[in-house]
Order: structure tokens, then sequence, then C-alpha cells
């Protein structure tokens, strides 16, 4: 087998409404694979668990956010999680326990449950295990949010690389 024929690891970050903390999360840590030469090992998504904003890009401030951070986030379209995104996913990451406990309530199988993790769980700087929801804040909560997402998501690549890098 070569790693041509290996199955990119899976992850779907999941928050409210798919256009603030979940895509951002999609964005960081698609960039961390592709930066470590990993990209084609990884496929990066992002649902939200309420169907308010399917189709929309996201949030202007998350794009700017992502922008000034030297991300791109400009082609993102919202959708929602839906119960198939437990089979097509390895991991599925909550953005904070109320999207956890959603998460745990829509799982079918002890499988689906045990996919799902907090994404600050990842994080061993992390004071919380929510990330902030900024959408009623301004764009310098954005920017906060996106620096926890960014060292959550950094922590939880690591973890990850190991298992995803090919043998030699």
């Amino acid at each position: 087998m070569t790693a041509t024929d290996v199955a990119p690891f899976r992850v779907v970050f999941v928050c409210t409404g798919n256009i603030c903390r979940s895509p951002m999360a999609e964005v960081v840590f698609r960039e961390f694979a592709d930066a470590s030469g990993l990209g084609a090992r990884v496929a990066s998504t992002s649902a939200g668990t309420g169907d308010w904003h399917v189709g929309e890009q996201a949030d202007l401030r998350t794009i700017a956010a992502l922008e000034r951070a030297g991300y791109d986030g400009a082609h993102h379209r919202a959708r929602q999680f839906t119960h198939a995104d437990f089979a097509r996913s390895d991991l599925v990451v909550a953005l904070d326990r109320s999207h956890e406990r959603i998460l745990r309530g829509w799982a079918r199988t002890e499988g689906d449950a045990d996919k799902i993790a907090l994404l600050l769980s990842f994080d061993p700087s992390a004071t919380t295990l929510d990330v902030p929801d900024p959408y009623y804040a301004g764009p310098g909560m954005f920017d906060e949010v996106l620096g926890m997402i960014e060292s959550a998501s950094r922590a939880l690549f690591r973890q990850l690389e190991p298992a995803i890098r090919p043998v030699p």
C-alpha cells in the first residue's frame, strides 16, 4: 500500500451555526496539515448543530479575523451536521460543551459517541473547555477566539500527526 492508497483522516469541527468558530477551526486545522506536508492525508470540514445559516458564507468578522492571521476563509459555506457525518468522520470535534451534549444526543452508537471530543481538551494550556461564541461581540473577540482555536488545533494536530504520517 502506498501513501496515496490511504484514506485521509477525516475531522469535522462543530459549533452552533457554522459561521464563526467551526469554520475557523476547519481552516486552521487544514493549514496545519498543509504546512506539514500532510494535507492529502487529512480532510478537515465543519458543520453547525443548527440550520439557521446553511449555505451562507462564514460571518464577515470570521473571514476578517482569519485574513488578519494569514488564513483564507472566504470559500466556506455553512452546513448542518447530520447523522451521516458520524459515518464519514474519524473525529467529531465540538467547540463547546453545549455542542458536545447535542452531538452525544445524536450519536446512534457507542462508536459514534466515541468519536466526539472537545477542541480545547487537546490544549494543555486551556483554562476552559468552551471556545466562547464571538457572534454577539466585536472583532477583538473574533481574534481572541481564533487564538484559542489555533492553540488547540495545533495541539490536536501534533497528537494526530504520528498516526497520519506515512511510514517510510
